[in-house]
C-alpha cells in the first residue's frame, strides 16, 4: 500500500463526510482572534494554554504541521502570526485558503508528508502546532526531527497525540461501549486487524492508523534535541475510555539555545 497516498484519498473523503476535524472557524471566530480573543486545540476539548504562545503573535513565523481543515492555522493568522499550513489532504488544505480567501488573511499552505519537511528550510519557524495526526504515520521519530530542524533556536514545538493504551481494546466493540482487550502495542491497522477487518477499512476509505509508544512520542522529542517544557491530558467524551482515564497528551517541546 502508497500508505500517503491513501491516508490523502481518506482525509479528502473525511472532508466531503463533515468530519469535526474538517469543519473551518466561522467569520465570529476571526473577528474574535483579531481583538485579541483567541483559543485552539492541539487535542480535542481541552484548549492549549495561552502561556504555551509567545505573549504576542505579530511577527512569529508559525508551522501548522498536519493541521489542515480551516481551524488552527486561520486563528493564528488573524491573531498576528504569519502562518503556514502543512498537511497531506489537498481537501483540507483547501478549507484553510477558503477561510484565508473571505477573511481577507495571508496564510501559506502547502502539500507534504509531515515525516518530510524538505520543503521547508532549516530555521524557518518560531513555533509548530501539530495537532492530533501522527497517528496516520507509522514511525514518529522522523516527524520530531523535521520539526526540530525547521525550528529556530528558542522555538516551540506544541504537539497531541494519543495515549496509546486507547488501541489495546477491540474498536469495534468499544464503539458499542464494551472495553474488551484485544491488541498488542503497537497497534497498527496494517497488521493487528484480521484481513477482513482491514478490507472493511479500506473499503469504506477510513484512515489507516497507527499507535506510538510514549518512548517514541515523548521519548523521540528528547532524543531530537527538545527540551520537555510543558505537558497536559486530555479526553474526549465521545470515546469509552475516556470515562476511565485521560486518552490523549499534549507536550510543549523547545529547541534550545545552546
Amino acid at each position: 500500500m502508497d500508505l500517503l497516498s491513501y491516508n490523502r484519498r481518506a482525509w479528502d473523503k473525511a472532508v466531503e463526510r463533515g468530519s469535526e476535524w474538517t469543519i473551518p472557524v466561522g467569520p465570529e471566530v476571526i473577528a474574535a482572534a483579531r481583538a485579541g480573543v483567541w483559543q485552539i486545540v492541539l487535542t480535542p476539548e481541552k484548549p492549549i494554554p495561552r502561556n504555551w504562545f509567545p505573549p504576542d503573535l505579530h511577527g512569529v513565523d508559525v508551522l501548522c504541521l498536519a493541521s489542515g481543515g480551516g481551524q488552527q492555522g486561520p486563528v493564528l493568522a488573524a491573531a498576528g502570526a504569519t502562518v503556514t499550513v502543512f498537511d497531506n489532504s489537498p481537501r483540507q488544505l483547501a478549507r484553510d485558503q477558503m477561510v484565508a480567501e473571505r477573511e481577507g488573511l495571508a496564510l501559506t499552505t502547502v502539500q507534504g508528508d509531515m515525516a518530510d519537511l524538505s520543503a521547508l528550510d532549516n530555521g524557518s519557524f518560531d513555533l509548530i502546532v501539530h495537532p492530533v495526526s501522527n497517528v496516520f504515520v507509522p514511525a514518529v521519530r522522523p516527524v520530531w526531527r523535521e520539526a526540530y530542524r525547521v525550528l529556530r533556536p528558542g522555538g516551540a514545538l506544541l504537539a497531541g497525540f494519543n495515549n496509546p493504551a486507547l488501541y489495546i481494546f477491540d474498536m469495534q466493540l468499544a464503539d458499542e461501549g464494551v472495553l474488551q482487550v484485544r491488541h498488542t502495542l503497537p497497534y497498527s491497522d496494517l497488521t493487528s486487524l484480521t484481513p477482513a477487518e482491514r478490507q472493511r477499512y479500506i473499503d469504506d476509505l477510513q484512515p489507516i492508523e497507527f499507535s506510538h509508544t510514549l518512548e517514541d512520542q515523548i521519548g523521540g522529542q528528547l532524543d531530537a534535541g527538545f527540551v520537555l517544557a510543558g505537558f497536559y491530558e486530555d479526553s474526549w467524551t465521545d470515546v469509552e475510555l475516556a470515562k476511565y482515564m485521560p486518552i490523549f497528551i499534549a507536550t510543549r517541546a523547545v529547541k534550545p539555545n545552546w
